[in-house]
Order: structure tokens, then C-alpha cells, then sequence
């Protein structure tokens, strides 16, 4: 029997590069997925029909991740359609570019509002809802260790998720929920690719001691292990970046 047939996970982002192999992966788990969403319904709807193709069990649920009557409606379809959460995977983000010299603060705040305030209010669901055994993962970025010019309100944004997160894990002592955020390297997704010419991209993936990008896959492996049978990994941020300095 699969020791996961019982448990479901909740993705966020499910329908951008990284969050749908999270979704894929965890399904193959044996995990019932809630597909999350905010603007790419059609994407999240095909990666639902994938997962019960290949004989698993999915929904899709959209909502914007920085309002909390969207997000507590997320976690109620949840636990109405699979009688529980087990499982947050946070990967839902934004990631718009530009020096600090250069920065519409309007952008700023969009990022902030997105990647601060969403984690902050789908960790807040998660914290009051996830069950005994459970696991809370939320999504940072190798760039808060690189310094890479461009990435400062990025960067700034993942800085306070990991805050976040390692504060959470403290606070849920006694609930046998494990609380980690992952930050990733440069990763193939339309995200990484966005606004870059094919001449950076191979370069930043020849500078990896990999000698290659990060796959969405390669992602998915690291949440796969700290959803189902890794427990003594809490509290902690986990760099998947092939070696990235």
C-alpha cells in the first residue's frame, strides 16, 4: 500500500515551470494534489487531466495568494474534496528584474505583495491547518547568496521568506510538521528564461559545476523527500543549485 494514498498536498503555482513538476511528483507519490492557480487556469486544468490520466487524483483551485479569503477558500476546498492538508509546497512567485538605481517602486510593491505577503498568508493556512506528520515548504532562491546585480527586490523578498520560514518552524514545536524552504539555482523554466538572451543562458549554465541548468525536476526531487520520508530536516534552507557558489 502506498503510505501517501491518504495524504494531499497543496501547490501553489502549480501551473508555472517548478510547481507543476512539484505537483507531477508528489501525485506519482501517491499524494491527492490541489493544483493552485492564479492566472493560467488552462495550464493548471491540463496538469490536472495529466495527473488523473496517470491514474491520480488532482484539482485545480485558483486564488491570488495575497488574499487571505482566497487562500482560506483554497485550504476549505482541500479538506472538503480529500478530508485534509498533509502537504504546503509554496512555489508561487514573481520575479521581475532591474537595478535598484532603475526600480518602479510600483513593481517593488507588486513583489513584495506577492512573494512577501503570499507566503506570509498561505503559511499563516498552513500553520493553523496541516496535519500531524506533515510538511510546510516554502520556495527561496540561491540569488540571497549569489548577490547577482538586477535581483535586489527579488532577493530582498526571498530574504524575508526565509525568515518567515525559519521562524514558523520554531513556532510549530510539538506538531510534528516540519517547515523548509527550498532556493533553487538557475532553473530552466519560462520564469529564468524571461528577458534573457540563449547567449546568458548558456553562460550562466556553463558557470555550474554541473555544467548545466537546473531542471524543474531536479527541484521537484528535494520537495518530494522533505514531503514524504525526510522528518529530520526542519527549520532549515536547502540550496538545490548543482554547486552554485
Amino acid at each position: 500500500m502506498n503510505v501517501n494514498q491518504n495524504r494531499s498536498a497543496i501547490v501553489t503555482g502549480a501551473s508555472g515551470g517548478i510547481g507543476r513538476a512539484v505537483a507531477h511528483r508528489l501525485a506519482a507519490d501517491g499524494f491527492a494534489v490541489v493544483a493552485h492557480f492564479s492566472g493560467n487556469r488552462g495550464r493548471a486544468e491540463e496538469l490536472v487531466e495529466s495527473i488523473r490520466a496517470a491514474g491520480g487524483r488532482a484539482m485545480a483551485v485558483g486564488g491570488d495568494v495575497a488574499d487571505g479569503t482566497a487562500m482560506a477558500a483554497l485550504f476549505d476546498a482541500a479538506e472538503e474534496a480529500f478530508g485534509g492538508v498533509d502537504v504546503v509546497v509554496h512555489t508561487a512567485g514573481i520575479m521581475p528584474l532591474s537595478p535598484v538605481a532603475e526600480l518602479d517602486l510600483d513593481v517593488f510593491d507588486q513583489v513584495m505583495r506577492t512573494n512577501v505577503r503570499g507566503t506570509a498568508v498561505v503559511a499563516q493556512q498552513a500553520a493553523r491547518r496541516v496535519r500531524p506528520g506533515g510538511a510546510i515548504v516554502t520556495f527561496s532562491t540561491s540569488v540571497t547568496r549569489l548577490q547577482q546585480p538586477g535581483y535586489g527586490a527579488y532577493a530582498m523578498s526571498k530574504g524575508a521568506v526565509e525568515a518567515l520560514t525559519l521562524v514558523l518552524a520554531r513556532e510549530l514545536r510539538g506538531r510534528d510538521v516540519t517547515v523548509n524552504a527550498v532556493a533553487p539555482g538557475p532553473t530552466d523554466t519560462p520564469l529564468f528564461r524571461e528577458g534573457k538572451p540563449e547567449q546568458l543562458i548558456d553562460t550562466i549554465a556553463g558557470m555550474n559545476p554541473m555544467g548545466r541548468l537546473g531542471t524543474p525536476e531536479d527541484i521537484a526531487e528535494v520537495v518530494a523527500a522533505l514531503a514524504g520520508p525526510v522528518r529530520w530536516i526542519n527549520g532549515q534552507v536547502l540550496y538545490a543549485n548543482g554547486g552554485a557558489a
